[in-house]
């Protein structure tokens, strides 16, 4: 990919001219390095296109480290700031909400934060639900919480009656919280609020559980899941090896990439096939995957699949019409479909079998996060801060080449990233597993 076509300039409300309150700690035990938006993370670090980007007299494509600014835009004792989460529940959105709330007043003493109940339905008064008044005690405890205490929804709502809210709200900065939908709403309420010659900054925290957010190395909640996902793996072996002919069938999510199907079979390396949106496969045939399902039981007498949930729509036949709440298109149940073909297989050849069918998407999406994530979200939620406090707007808060950064909507937004079939992660789980292409051409 040619990194160097993508623009990673950020928008600003305006010049920031406000000391920061944290200046007051420079000769203090809490002493803080302020970040200059000089201060870049290269976008491509591989040497050989480096130099030839230099060698054509280009300059590197980079992204503003993110931090705090010594100077900043709101004046935190005038400054009202919101915070809304949005779409499918995620490991670690509590651990934002803290982070956020507690930086806003602690290091910059802002003392009106609200929290927008079940996603953007919390800006459109004809839901009639109420405003949540943050404060430091009201999120203090909330880490070992699953969920978050804000709620969340799915849907489009009318951009108009959000950005009217915000502007009765009399609201400065904007925390969206959420996925690749989030993040197309938040482009278009950027653009309503730019028509209206408003000063509202607009930060987002991209959320996805599949990790798949477009340039962005990262999200919380992959951590949790991974780690999740390899006790619903133990247990699918478990259940294999206790029986003759021992099948433990796992579906996780991913709906068009297979980060956690992928990392979870590295992390626990019992499993013998994995079944990934990215990469197709044939069921049947000399080369199918149900045939090389069938050599491993007779070889060893048990097996381990794990499948994503977008893996093998193929199969189906899909209404391109029928979306889900968010406009994305309805999948096809793909874990119970292979349950059903692994059965009617075996039975087709008098082979025995007891296959175990695990589902535990739910129970990993509403757990609390890690101790890894919780450290991830702590410094998103910071950064986060930063941003708005400096003016900064349609901007995300990612992790690319190990550091926290400020990447432009429009560079993520509409894009997903994907599991690369001839990359590292992939190509490390067809040495772990051995198994082969499942394609008879």
């Amino acid at each position: 990919m040619d990194y160097n076509s993508i623009d990673a300039e950020i928008e600003t409300l305006g010049k920031p001219k406000i000391l920061s309150p944290i200046s007051r700690w420079e000769k203090s035990a809490k002493s803080q390095n302020f970040v200059s938006d000089n201060d870049k993370v290269l976008i491509d670090v591989k040497f050989e296109r480096l130099i030839k980007t230099v060698k054509a007299g280009k300059i590197p494509t980079s992204f503003e480290m993110a931090g705090p600014r010594s100077k900043i835009f709101f004046d935190p004792d005038k400054l009202r700031c919101a915070l809304v989460t949005c779409g499918g529940l995620c490991p670690g959105l509590n651990d934002i909400i803290r982070s956020i709330v507690l930086e806003l007043h602690y290091s910059y003493g802002v003392q009106n934060i609200y929290g927008m109940r079940y996603g953007l339905q919390g800006f459109i008064p004809k839901y009639g639900h109420e405003i949540v008044d943050l404060k430091p005690e009201s999120v203090v405890n909330i880490l070992e919480m699953g969920g978050s205490i804000l709620g969340s929804s799915r849907g489009a709502q009318s951009i108009e009656e959000i950005v009217n809210t915000l502007k009765k709200m009399n609201i400065g900065i904007l925390f969206m919280i959420g996925g690749d939908g989030t993040l197309m709403a938040a482009t278009r309420i950027i653009d309503t609020i730019a028509k209206t010659g408003l000063k509202i900054s607009v930060i987002g925290i991209p959320k996805t559980i599949d990790n798949d957010i477009y340039m962005v190395s990262r999200t919380f909640g992959f951590d949790t899941a991974v780690e999740m996902a390899t006790q619903a793996i133990r247990g699918a072996h478990n259940e294999a090896v206790g029986y003759p002919n021992g099948i433990g069938l796992i579906k996780l999510m991913g709906r068009y990439s297979g980060f956690i199907t992928a990392t979870s079979a590295l992390a626990q390396q019992n499993v013998n096939f994995v079944l990934i949106p990215e990469v197709d496969f044939d069921l049947e045939g000399p080369k199918g995957f149900l045939n090389a399902l069938e050599k491993r039981i007779h070889l060893r007498k048990h097996a381990v699949i794990l499948v994503a949930e977008g893996a093998g729509q193929k199969f189906f036949e899909i209404d391109k019409n029928e979306r889900d709440e968010s406009g994305n298109i309805r999948l096809k149940d793909i874990g119970l479909f292979l349950k059903d073909k692994i059965i009617s297989y075996f039975q087709s050849r008098n082979i025995n079998l007891s296959l175990k069918y695990i589902d535990p998407s739910y129970m990993i999406r509403s757990l609390p996060a890690n101790a890894n994530d919780h450290v991830f979200c702590s410094f998103l939620g910071r950064d986060a801060v930063h941003a708005g406090m400096a003016g900064k707007t349609r901007v995300l808060i990612g992790h690319w080449n190990n550091y926290f950064v400020h990447i432009p909507m429009d560079a993520s937004a509409g894009k997903r990233k994907k599991v690369d079939p001839n990359g590292k992660l992939w190509l490390s789980v067809l040495h772990a597993t051995g198994q082969s292409s499942f394609k008879n051409d």
